[in-house]
């Protein structure tokens, strides 16, 4: 695919929505001389916050805020968050149909999950767009019909032990950068982001051995609809700052469908990593061939 493309200014206002308790901290004021002659007395327990999900994945060291949780009766547990960003853009060498200048509200979403239990669920749903480098932006009452609806992920999932089943709208499996805006430091990705295909509805299995992560999903591909893609993928961390992965797959037959969602030529294709990771401190490398 070809594409025309020039320079590119952007920037994002992130914020976040999410409902927290209040933490309080008590502190005797150093000046104080009544905190040397009271009584001792026991430190009050720091209340146990709820830690940032996985969901979301995040690049780096980005997470979403922390989540609000409550019951849910049966279901147990469930934890609620969510995030709102708008973005701004100038451009120049657009190409036809584009503009030099775009305001747009780029995610306004809510991610609601269970993550303990053997019987876990993930739902994520709002609006959103999908930015990329070197190709003409899409706005975001636009993005929703023409790709994956107000609705774009959510699965169940069964867990016992390592071993865990995911069936539904699926994050792909492809790639070292994710599908939306939020969830990379890149807001735009990069071009090869624009080759992968983004959710995948289907079922993935996934399992760890030791160090060694594996996972084998069977879905639509480039959300076709059509049940032929096989995609597979080996991740080996070799310490806490070198992770080593492979991920491949193609369709095992032939797909007549095509959209914006679905470029036929991908979308009967295979595609293939090799990522490498090296995260330690403040610093993230992560380069990957394809």
């Amino acid at each position: 695919m070809k594409k025309q493309w020039g320079g590119l200014l952007t920037f994002i206002l992130i914020g976040v929505l999410s409902t927290v308790g209040q933490r309080a901290y008590a502190q005797a004021p150093s000046g104080d001389s009544s905190a040397q002659t009271a009584p001792a007395q026991a430190p009050a327990a720091a209340p146990t916050d709820p830690q940032p999900l996985p969901n979301p994945s995040m690049a780096g060291p980005l997470q979403t805020a922390v989540p609000h949780t409550f019951s849910a009766g049966p279901f147990g547990k469930v934890a609620i968050t969510g995030i709102l960003s708008g973005m701004g853009m100038v451009q120049n060498n657009w190409v036809p149909g584009d503009k030099s200048t775009h305001w747009d509200v780029s995610n306004a979403q809510i991610f609601v999950q269970k993550t303990s239990g053997w019987f876990q669920f993930y739902l994520q749903g709002g609006a959103y767009n999908l930015p990329d480098l070197g190709v003409p932006f899409t706005k975001t009452t636009d993005t929703l019909p023409d790709f994956y609806g107000p609705f774009p992920q959510g699965y169940l999932k069964l867990v016992k032990g390592n071993f865990n089943v995911e069936v539904g709208a699926l994050p792909t499996l492809i790639g070292g950068e994710y599908t939306f805006s939020f969830e990379n430091m890149n807001i735009e990705r990069g071009i090869l982001w624009n080759q992968e295909n983004a959710v995948n509805r289907g079922i993935q299995v996934s399992d760890t051995f030791k160090k060694l992560s594996l996972s084998v999903s069977w879905n639509d591909g480039f959300y076709s609809n059509v049940y032929n893609w096989i995609l597979g993928t080996a991740s080996y961390p070799f310490n806490s700052s070198n992770t080593l992965a492979f991920v491949g797959g193609g369709n095992a037959g032939r797909t007549t469908s095509s959209s914006i969602a679905t470029p036929f030529l991908q979308n009967n294709g295979s595609i293939y990593n090799i990522l490498y990771t090296y995260s330690h401190e403040s610093w993230v490398i992560e380069p990957y061939y394809q």
